[in-house]
């Protein structure tokens, strides 16, 4: 098979930064996709976490004016990835959320900072560096929506684009007179091109020119051509449904095993499932709850915001705690949604566990030691957390949204008796089917047996990246027609 060179064009990238699941994707899809024959490199800003990773790297380009000042692109590797890294101090030089200030606001050049991603994958994918180009130029959320404009507006065919929306709410628009300071023509301000409600939407003017469009569900890829779930795309969404399509998200098996975790008090597998409880104790230990393995234990790994429905879980918390159970939560987000949890963790001590911020050692044991793993989502274009669950056998409780009903089996009466349960849905997304979703589940637990085998289903369930790879391997190759394998 002749390797097909992807150029990746990505905001943030594990392991070297991260803030959600986009980095988790852009860091173990490449690697999967080598298996598949495609060779991807990822272009990523040179925030001071990333160019800190690279073993080595050579300056293959130098950019006398990026957006305000010098710039230089590094190719080098880090973790396994093939990278360019775009070392710009000007724009990314700062030690903080890669888009966000310390205050906790948007850092006030992010037009720049990501149009400039965009512009250097663009000069990339056109020859930028000699010896380089590109088949497939694979450009991931708003932050990079850029790249099919500039393509199109430079009279540029090929390479084709792909497209990913990993969240459709977060979509970068911009105010609309920084148009040509942002190297667009004043032909590119109009419904046919970057203008959106009166701005510039990056994500807007991806959807529009790239060739493909993939989100990360087959669900969510219906969920947002409707005007409830398309966010004011819906009707952009619509009019490209023939290049849009949903394709699962996974998650690297080799990071996320409990057999060789060592995150974990305890390893563990399917056939060895009774270890489980050394991390449920350590668990409720470092949480200071109860040390006791009896109780079923319930956990959130998530940020804390109304999307994720944080507040649906304090409104449900008083059924989880009568039916005798535990809830340890780790994440950080909305400051109403964190005091509501911070009080409950103070009106209950030996019941709720609460850490702000993230750990990623620490959602491995939360994982590896929890019973179940509770997601009321009100949308949810793929999650990651769920299919990590299931791969420890912590059996997710999930909204009927998105991935996760792409990806959890309901353990319903059907499921049951055809063995194939490995997890819980609720529908619609209300705190009286949330509850009654964790008193269905609870009814299971105290039938040890029942939750064994769905614990072993879920624990054998194909969550990795196989098959996801391949179906991005063959929509690159459908891009690309003219290549001979």
């Amino acid at each position: 098979m002749t390797p097909l060179n992807v150029l990746a064009v990505v905001s943030e990238i594990f392991p070297l930064i991260k803030t959600g699941g986009l980095a988790d994707v852009a860091g173990a899809l490449p690697i999967a996709l080598a298996a598949e024959g495609a060779a991807v490199r990822s272009v990523v800003p040179g925030y001071p976490a990333v160019l800190g990773a690279l073993d080595g790297g050579v300056t293959v380009a130098r950019l006398d004016d990026l957006f305000g000042g010098e710039a230089r692109v590094v190719a080098a590797k880090a973790a396994g990835l093939d990278l360019f890294v775009i070392d710009a101090p000007h724009l990314f030089a700062r030690d903080a959320d890669p888009y966000r200030g310390p205050d906790g606001r948007e850092w006030p050049d992010n037009a720049f900072r990501f149009a400039a991603l965009s512009r250097v994958a663009v000069l990339l994918a056109q020859g930028l560096i000699a010896e380089y180009r590109p088949d497939v130029v694979h450009a991931h959320d708003w932050q990079a929506g850029l790249v099919p404009a500039y393509l199109y507006y430079a009279g540029a065919i090929d390479p084709p684009t792909v497209m990913t929306v990993h969240n459709l709410a977060f979509q970068g628009y911009f105010p609309a007179d920084l148009l040509s300071r942002l190297g667009l023509p004043a032909a590119a301000y109009s419904i046919d091109g970057v203008e959106y409600y009166g701005e510039i939407g990056y994500l807007k003017a991806g959807l529009h020119f790239a060739d493909r469009i993939t989100t990360v569900s087959p669900t969510y890829a219906a969920e947002i051509r409707t005007p409830s779930g398309g966010m004011g795309m819906d009707g952009l969404l619509r009019a490209r449904a023939d290049v849009l399509s949903g394709i699962l998200n996974g998650i690297d098996t080799s990071v996320w095993d409990p057999a060789h975790d060592k995150h974990l008090a305890a390893p563990f597998d399917a056939d060895r499932l009774p270890e489980r409880v050394a991390n449920k104790v350590a668990l409720q230990t470092l949480f200071g709850i109860d040390r006791d393995p009896a109780k079923p234990l319930f956990c959130v790994i998530s940020r804390l915001a109304a999307q994720k429905g944080i507040d649906l879980l304090l409104e449900a918390l008083p059924t989880l705690l009568r039916g005798g159970a535990q809830l340890v939560v780790l994440g950080s987000g909305d400051a109403l949604l964190e005091a509501g949890l911070r009080s409950s963790a103070a009106a209950n001590p030996g019941s709720v566990g609460v850490r702000l911020g993230y750990d990623e050692g620490l959602a491995h044991l939360m994982q590896g030691g929890s019973d179940a793993l509770l997601m009321p989502s009100r949308f949810e274009p793929c999650g990651l957390t769920q299919l990590c669950a299931m791969r420890y056998g912590t059996l997710p409780i999930v909204a009927h949204v998105g991935g996760l009903c792409d990806t959890v089996i309901d353990a319903n009466e059907m499921a049951m008796a055809a063995g194939v349960g490995t997890g819980f849905h609720f529908s619609p997304v209300a705190r009286e089917m949330l509850q009654a979703a964790i008193l269905r589940a609870l009814a299971v637990w105290r039938r040890s047996d029942l939750w064994l085998r769905l614990q072993r289903n879920a624990m054998r369930t194909e969550v990795g990246w196989r098959g996801p790879a391949a179906r991005y391997a063959a929509l690159y190759r459908e891009l690309v027609p003219h290549r001979v394998d």
